[in-house]
């Protein structure tokens, strides 16, 4: 069956779950009409705002001012382009969502022992006062203000009432501790930068697959991650009907949703290889018999780093340069580390990266590597996509390069169906948030740095930890974190690495204190000594763009609250401006301006903005006229071709060398004068934490290789998404618990080596933690991997596990990872897990 015809199957399958009558014959469905289950609805619009990237709208009913049901987008006719936005069953589980029985309900103040949620319900007034007093205590104190920190939260990307209130509530009082990076993307948004002089999402628009003639997809997985029928995955779909002939090879240690019937063919990886994979098919590309002809001359003129000469050249330009940057980066550049010699197991390097040598590592056979490196090589127009799993690996920077170097081997970019390797581009409408002001604080440490910086932020550096905005190498940040503020945040828990090592350094921090602003009762928010009840969205008032990862088609929301704010709950901006009230700012926190008027003079700036010209429908005058229509569109015709203006037009890259840089001399300086935790200069430390100027596979803790962790801990563990949760939000649905399985799924062959079958509890433990999960037996996971999806809820029970830490009875991930940061962007390795079982 063609790939076409397949996936118009699946969607007409998918369509007769909703038929609601029909012949006992092969004649048509009779559709029967569907009857409102209540009249009389009031009819609002709102969007379902989780860190998916996709921000779909929500249609709202409600009677007597109760929610009775919730539907999505279906408000036009369903043709590509201007088609509808369909949210997945996240989105239309949001009514359970908003009558959960762990909804906060009041404002609360910690009674009992941190992490214990022993807490006592008070006033708003009682609550932001404490808050007050407390922040101004910790701004009184000498650097007080880079002792005030924000922790990342991407659990709500709301327009105006948005975690981004408690920034501007900041900036009045003196500013915080900035953080970058973020727990997606920090290792491959360096590795971009350090190769392209991109952020890492530059790789051309999905639309563009309908050109090529070959798909490398490593680790990617749309149909899950960006299930709105307006992200990612449905982009993809598209392209694949309209390249209906199109080869593409998947590479993942699980069979994903992304494949199913949609791939050519599926390699099973595994975890924290794909560098060794990579380096095998650049050594068949090197000696492809048209590698000289058509791959080199591209490759000399675009790039630095491939051969010798080419170092040596860059070398005497950076030296002759008048920027002391760049004669830093001269005196430390070493030529004989060039890619071709690396690859190819020549000069200082001794061993040839073939594919019998990958295949001992990767599991993928040489004979596939081969076949790969050929397909690439006489292919007009491949397209290379990484997915953002394989940075989320230790020392991901390096895998996430050693991809990125395929697509510079091919001597195609900057031709449409071909791609860099780095995510889509993706277009979007914009909209206005509120303004958050200047921040006054220079310093940033790493978003994965925080836990650290509780107890240690006085003596972090750049040299040791990457602090950035700091004086010089060696000079300390100054001041540890003693008061957080956590908002739509689970990081501060939950989606943070090692939560047993975590909790431990909130139980014993005593000059700290938490601020935790949501709707439920999160796992971090049993951590916290104040709670605030924030309002959910569904009883919001909001203007909302369509995200970063919406496809080509660029939506806005005009959000009108469907239900009063129930309880005693009050937005993150209400809660903000009491807060500043306390603090002798709130007028120019208000800056004049109740709720309304700020979503109108949003609204404005947003209806003014170039970017959103030739709308469907055409914006109306006002902001509340354009909550009556609810929901806006526009084909951003988004055609992006990853380093067209580089290649086609001359336009150099954002990188120090203006040229794609195989060797990085940034990295060179970094690897010269950052502290490695496994150098030359300390051999015993970490095994893999090492950087490099060329991309090199390493063996890392953890990995497959790492044999001294493989005799106590044999089994690999892979996180990944489900379709059942963003991240950690939505994992308090139960209606979505039921649909999507949190369970670990393992092999038949594994299942039988362990004496395993579906259902079986087990006990999954290193010497971080224990949770204790359930078995699904499937041959969706390659041998030797046992796979659970990330983002349960840490849920501690009374048992002891088998290295003594209490059993996660929720099953969180992240009660087994390790708190390690990355060697180059200080980033999360969170999937990098050896584990051991015991039947429960």
């Amino acid at each position: 069956m063609e790939r076409r015809s397949f996936l118009k199957m699946s969607a007409a399958l998918g369509c007769a779950a909703t038929v609601t009558g029909c012949n006992s014959s092969s004649d048509d469905a009779n559709v029967i009409p569907p009857q409102p289950p209540v009249t009389d609805e009031v009819v609002n619009w709102s969007s379902c705002l989780v860190n998916c990237g996709s921000n779909c709208p929500i249609k709202v009913f409600t009677k007597d001012g109760i929610v009775t049901r919730v539907e999505t987008d279906h408000e036009v006719e369903d043709n590509y382009g201007l088609h509808q936005v369909r949210a997945c069953a996240r989105g239309r589980s949001l009514r359970q969502r908003n009558y959960a029985v762990d909804r906060l309900k009041t404002p609360m103040k910690r009674v009992g022992e941190r992490g214990k949620a022993e807490f006592v319900p008070i006033s708003w007034d009682e609550a932001t006062s404490i808050i007050a007093e407390k922040l101004s205590a910790v701004y009184a104190q000498e650097n007080g203000a880079k002792s005030v920190f924000r922790s990342y939260g991407s659990g709500a990307y709301y327009g105006f009432a948005s975690n981004a209130c408690f920034n501007r509530l900041f900036n009045l009082n003196g500013g915080c501790l900035n953080a970058y990076g973020n727990y997606s993307w920090a290792q491959q948004m360096e590795a971009a930068k350090h190769t392209f002089g991109t952020g890492s999402t530059a790789g051309s628009s999905t639309i563009t697959i309908e050109d090529s003639d070959f798909f490398l997809g490593v680790a990617y997985n749309p149909s899950e991650i960006r299930q709105s029928g307006s992200g990612e995955g449905y982009d993809y779909l598209q392209a694949l009907q309209r390249n209906n002939g199109l080869e593409v090879v998947m590479i993942d240690p699980r069979y994903t949703d992304s494949m199913l019937g949609k791939e050519s063919s599926w390699l099973p990886i595994r975890p924290g290889t794909d560098a060794a994979f990579a380096e095998a098919v650049a050594y068949e590309m090197i000696n492809h018999a048209n590698f000289d002809s058509q791959s080199l001359p591209f490759v000399l003129e675009h790039s630095v780093g491939f051969n010798k000469q080419s170092i040596e050249d860059q070398k005497a330009i950076f030296a002759a340069s008048d920027d002391a940057t760049k004669q830093e980066y001269a005196k430390v550049m070493n030529s004989d580390e060039n890619y071709q010699d690396y690859i190819l197991g020549q000069g200082i390097y001794t061993d040839a990266k073939t594919p019998e040598w990958a295949e001992k590592i990767c599991g993928i056979s040489a004979e596939k590597i081969r076949y790969i490196a050929g397909k690439l090589m006489t292919a007009k127009a491949p397209y290379i996509v990484v997915g953002a799993g394989v940075n989320r690996q230790a020392n991901g920077e390096q895998s996430m390069r050693a991809l990125y170097m395929l697509s510079v081997l091919t001597g195609k970019l900057g031709t449409r169906g071909a791609s860099n390797g780095e995510l889509p581009s993706m277009s979007s409408m914009s909209r206005a948030g509120i303004p958050t002001g200047s921040n006054p604080v220079k310093e940033s440490i790493s978003f994965f740095t925080w836990s650290e910086a509780i107890n240690h932020g006085e003596t972090m550096t750049a040299r040791s930890h990457g602090v950035r905005g700091t004086d010089g190498l060696d000079t300390p940040l100054g001041a540890n974190i003693k008061f957080i503020l956590s908002a739509s945040d689970s990081s501060l828990l939950n989606q943070h690495a090692e939560i047993n090592k975590t909790a431990d350094i909130f139980r014993n921090a005593e000059d700290l204190f938490i601020v935790s602003c949501d709707c439920w009762m999160t796992p971090g928010a049993k951590f916290a000594d104040i709670i605030l009840p924030d309002t959910s969205w569904l009883e919001s008032n909001d203007l909302v763009n369509d995200s970063y990862a919406s496809g080509s088609l660029g939506y806005l929301t005009a959000m009108s609250s469907s239900v009063e704010s129930m309880w005693d709950c009050k937005s993150m901006y209400e809660a903000a401006a009491m807060i500043a009230d306390k603090m002798g700012v709130g007028a120019a926190f208000r800056d004049g301006k109740n709720e309304e008027e700020w979503l109108e003079e949003l609204y404005q700036s947003t209806k003014a903005n170039s970017n959103n010209i030739n709308v469907s429908p055409a914006f109306p005058a006002t902001y509340k006229e354009a909550q009556k229509i609810g929901f806006f569109r526009k084909n951003m015709n988004d055609n992006h071709v990853s380093l067209q203006s580089f290649v086609k037009d001359g336009k150099p890259l954002s990188t120090p060398s203006g040229k794609i840089e195989i060797y990085s001399a940034e990295l060179a300086w970094r690897a010269a004068n950052w502290d490695q935790e496994n150098s030359a200069q300390n051999p015993t430390g970490v095994k893999g934490d090492t950087i490099t100027a060329i991309p090199q596979y390493t063996v890392t803790w953890d990995g497959y290789e790492d044999e001294d962790a493989k005799q106590d801990y044999p089994i690999q563990l892979a996180g990944y998404h489900t379709k059942g949760r963003t991240h950690s939000s939505y994992h308090n649905v139960p209606w979505l618990r039921e649909a999507v399985e949190d369970a670990v799924w393992v092999n038949p062959m594994d299942g039988a080596k362990h004496g395993l079958s579906s259902g079986d509890k087990i006990e999954m433990y290193n010497e971080r933690g224990s949770v204790e999960v359930t078995v699904r037996i499937t041959p969706r996971v390659a041998p030797g991997v046992f796979a659970l999806g990330q983002g349960a809820w840490y849920n501690p029970g009374n048992k002891r596990g088998s290295t003594g830490h209490i059993i996660d009875e929720g099953g969180a991930i992240n009660s087994l990872t390790r708190y390690q940061p990355s060697p180059v962007a200080k980033g999360n390795p969170q999937h990098t897990i050896r584990v051991a079982i015991k039947k429960i």
